[in-house]
């Protein structure tokens, strides 16, 4: 399924202004097509169906990776994570179910871009404090209510208005603001003529497509890691996991204490289990890539 994919390998904005337009010539498919593409790699492991369908939802990736650009990691890394949950999604694609892939991908783009933020932004000081989480999943949204758009700074008041709404320090906050401002907004020109924005380039959600990395198959093996991991949780362990980590703004332990019925704090008891449980899963598959 690799070969012969688009490869992304810079965040500057020609490099993204190519990437963009390249994707954007590849065909949408008909629902018969993409049936008949998906069963060709299922039934005979077809690769060059796989090629047709992956970069089909390009466009799809790149528009769901964007979404999450104001976290501040670079462009072209959340578009590469985006791209490896399509492919995860293609090769566990059942056309005979009768859902769409884009519709089924979605899922597996959402979550391989939100473990890579929550990887590179560092579950032991950011995905395992409660106000470190909140504070990194709704600054930019707190901001946007404040009317700060973009990358537009902190000042000493706005960064108090927010630590009192999140119940952290201010320099909590400043330190997040400066961290999480590192990228590009969607709206910045692109191209020598300064007319053309990033979010022109992707027009419409249905319009689909996926991009490869050189080193596809060590990051391929890491995701496959990840979730034999979450395999090993029982269902409510994995319930919990997933909307703790796995989605772009976490559900609360007081909300999944009601959905259970179960205590606030025997919440994070499960959750902690669950965490420590899915570390022991993947400590030596990270042993063997760091050897």
């Amino acid at each position: 399924m690799a070969q012969n994919i688009i490869c992304l390998t810079s965040s500057d904005k020609n490099s993204l202004t190519a990437y963009f337009k390249e994707i954007s010539k590849f065909p949408m498919l008909s629902a018969e097509d993409e049936y008949m593409l998906a069963r060709r790699y299922i039934d005979y492991n077809d690769l060059e169906a796989a090629h047709k369908l992956t970069t089909a939802y390009l466009r799809l990736a790149a528009k769901i990776a964007l979404s999450y650009r104001h976290y501040g990691l670079p462009v072209a890394d959340l578009i590469s994570e985006a791209n490896i949950g399509l492919m995860q999604a293609i090769k566990k694609f059942d056309p005979e179910k009768g859902n769409r892939l884009a519709t089924y991908a979605m899922w597996w783009i959402k979550a391989a871009v939100s473990e890579f933020i929550l990887k590179t932004w560092s579950l032991v000081k950011i995905g395992t404090v409660a106000t470190q989480k909140r504070l990194f999943y709704n600054l930019h949204k707190i901001k946007a209510r404040l009317g700060l758009y973009g990358n537009a700074a902190l000042d000493d008041e706005n960064a108090k208005k927010i630590a009192a709404t999140l119940k952290v320090s201010p320099k909590e906050v400043l330190d997040m603001d400066q961290r999480m401002n590192r990228d590009s907004s969607l709206n910045d020109s692109v191209g020598e003529d300064n007319e053309t924005d990033f979010q022109s380039m992707l027009v419409d959600e249905t319009q689909n497509t996926e991009e490869n990395l050189g080193n596809l198959e060590e990051t391929s093996q890491r995701y496959k890691a990840l979730y034999k991991a979450i395999g090993t949780l029982n269902d409510r362990e994995q319930e919990i996991i997933k909307a703790r980590y796995l989605k772009e703004t976490p559900v609360t332990l007081e909300d999944l204490g009601t959905r259970f019925g179960i205590s606030r704090e025997r919440v994070r008891q499960i959750e902690a289990r669950a965490y420590e449980k899915m570390a022991q899963q993947l400590r030596p598959a990270l042993q063997m890539q760091a050897a």
